[in-house]
């Protein structure tokens, strides 16, 4: 199968409870970033811990957690994960009342990382494996501040159990033996979503959403809980479920995924937060998210920033990060997001 370069857009969900581990730095060091890289580690290791704030799947957040605290013992890493709506508050007001918290943020919201270009939210990123040839920070880093980490690709999922024949396209989710059994997201405030329903009611063959509601699908907020629900047998089907749904399946979790003829994904883009308290140390963690180990934590069932990470990609796939566009911001702008939203419920929630 031929993999098209994915035009990817922005989303997040909506009602979710933030997952914290650990504890928050609460208001900081107050430390400044130091001059050259080595004198930026010794301070951040002074600085002792470093926090992100991401959308990213809870288990690779973990993983990076343990890599990165393996790699540089004496930090440690907290990580918050939650959707975009969830997070994209806190930083602001983090960054207007100087009370930063997070060092580092992870989001895949295209309209946000436009207009936060206009703001004084980031830092100038200067961690050196930004200018290993591979990762080709011409294509990857927007204005010396945002720099793609990782990115995934939405696919049909399926759990075995129930649909033991699997699926192969996604018209197979209309199967109406599957009403009441598909999964799909809400995009309440997650623009990333809104971009996904838009492109997937072409792509996915012609008014796919108005073909989707006659399944009376059950409606959750986030990829994350349709891949739960897939994995326990609450829904059977959902034509856009994540990649980390491989994740499951190497657990044991009676799941299936495939890739439609076009898929959809979405990259996502991290920066050191102008109000991070530990500015050295969040410089450090960039760095480390950007080598191959820091790609075979965070990437892990999802795509690389780098070629040939094991456990990274699609099998049968040399699709990387890089291949993942992230969407136009001009359509994603708060009012026709919410334009978008009151349609979709409309349709989905009524």
């Amino acid at each position: 199968m031929s993999f098209p370069k994915i035009k990817a857009a922005v989303a997040s969900g909506a009602a979710l409870a933030l997952i914290l581990t650990g504890c928050s730095s609460g208001s900081g060091s107050g430390s400044e970033l130091a001059g050259s890289w080595d004198e930026i580690v010794t301070a951040a290791r002074d600085e002792g811990s470093v926090t992100i704030y991401s959308t990213h799947s809870p288990d690779n957040l973990e993983a990076l957690k343990k890599a990165f605290e393996a790699e540089y013992p004496g930090i440690s890493l907290t990580y918050v994960r939650g959707t975009d709506a969830d997070i994209l508050p806190k930083i602001e007001v983090e960054n207007s009342t100087g009370s930063g918290v997070a060092d580092v943020h992870m989001t895949t919201d295209a309209g946000w990382i436009s207009r936060s270009l206009e703001t004084d939210y980031s830092a100038e990123v200067v961690a050196p494996a930004i200018e290993n040839p591979e990762y080709d920070a011409a294509e990857s880093v927007i204005e010396d501040k945002f720099f793609l980490t990782s990115a995934t690709v939405f696919g049909l999922g399926w759990n075995t159990t129930n649909v033991p024949e699997g699926l192969s396209t996604p018209d197979d989710v209309l199967n109406p033996r599957l009403q009441g059994k598909v999964g799909i997201q809400n995009p309440n405030g997650i623009a990333t979503y809104v971009d996904m329903y838009r492109k997937i009611d072409v792509d996915y063959g012609a008014d796919f959403l108005d073909r989707l509601v006659t399944v009376k699908p059950r409606v959750y907020p986030s990829a994350v809980a349709i891949t739960q629900a897939l994995a326990s047998g609450e829904v059977w089907a959902a034509p856009m479920a994540a990649s980390n749904i491989v994740t499951e399946q190497d657990k044991g979790a009676p799941v299936g995924f495939a890739l439609p003829e076009k898929p959809w994904g979405v990259p996502w883009y991290s920066h050191v937060l102008a109000s991070a308290p530990n500015p050295n140390a969040a410089q450090l963690l960039a760095d480390f998210l950007l080598t191959p180990a820091g790609q075979a934590a965070i990437s892990a069932d999802y795509l690389s920033v780098l070629p040939d990470v094991p456990g990274t990609g699609v099998p049968g796939s040399t699709v990387t990060a890089q291949d993942v566009e992230l969407g136009d911001p001009d359509t994603l702008d708060p009012e026709s997001v919410e334009q978008f939203q009151a349609e979709w419920e409309q349709k989905f929630l009524r």
